[in-house]
């Protein structure tokens, strides 16, 4: 099959209106994280670059671009909280992006309830369905192939607890569209929900 293709090197730029990468790597799951500074000052921030990586132990990250008062806290810590974001839940993860200052909390611009976790310090949200509690395994700052370091750091922890809204097991199975979870598109202002399932088994 003959397929035009668009092409260009990342050192020259894309040439586009609009950088494609982030469209192109998704939708992504959202990394809604709630953390605390030493002095117990709360943060909810939304991060784009977030995802699953390991089993057992479950592991979870996500990368700060620049460093954030979400790195900070936790660099303080050892501890966070991710959230998930569900289609009710959209504008108040919305109003928690607010650039604003370590002072302020997001979960009150959300309008949103910290409630406290079971096995760390930082509060979950409430309202959220589904929560990790987390202790950071690693960060890492992120550099190029040029071994020059970058201002992105990547934030690894281990879930330690897990809080699910029952109404979201089905005989015993997390049932992700029941959750409506919102996903990270491209563009300046995508997100998307999920569409229609389909099964597709392993080959044994």
């Amino acid at each position: 099959m003959s397929r035009q293709m668009y092409y260009y090197e990342t050192a020259q730029g894309h040439g586009l209106p609009h950088d494609p990468f982030n469209a192109i790597v998704g939708p992504r799951p959202i990394g809604w994280i709630s953390s605390q500074d030493a002095k117990g000052r709360l943060n909810l921030a939304p991060y784009s670059f977030f995802n699953a990586f390991n089993y057992v132990p479950p592991i979870i990250g996500f990368a700060s671009v620049s460093r954030k008062d979400s790195l900070n806290n936790i660099e303080q810590t050892g501890e966070f909280a991710w959230n998930l974001v569900t289609r009710p839940l959209v504008e108040a993860m919305n109003e928690s992006c607010a650039a604003v200052g370590p002072e302020v909390d997001e979960f009150e611009l959300g309008h949103l309830t910290p409630v406290a976790s079971q096995v760390i310090a930082v509060p979950r949200v409430l309202e959220s369905p589904v929560s990790f509690e987390c202790k950071v395994t690693q960060i890492l700052q992120l550099q190029g192939l040029d071994s020059v370091p970058v201002p992105t750091w990547l934030i690894l922890g281990e879930v330690v607890a897990v809080h699910i809204d029952q109404e979201l097991l089905v005989d015993g199975i997390y049932d992700t569209a029941a959750a409506q979870p919102v996903l990270r598109g491209g563009g300046a202002a995508d997100y998307f929900e999920l569409g229609k399932r389909f099964q597709l088994y392993r080959p044994k």
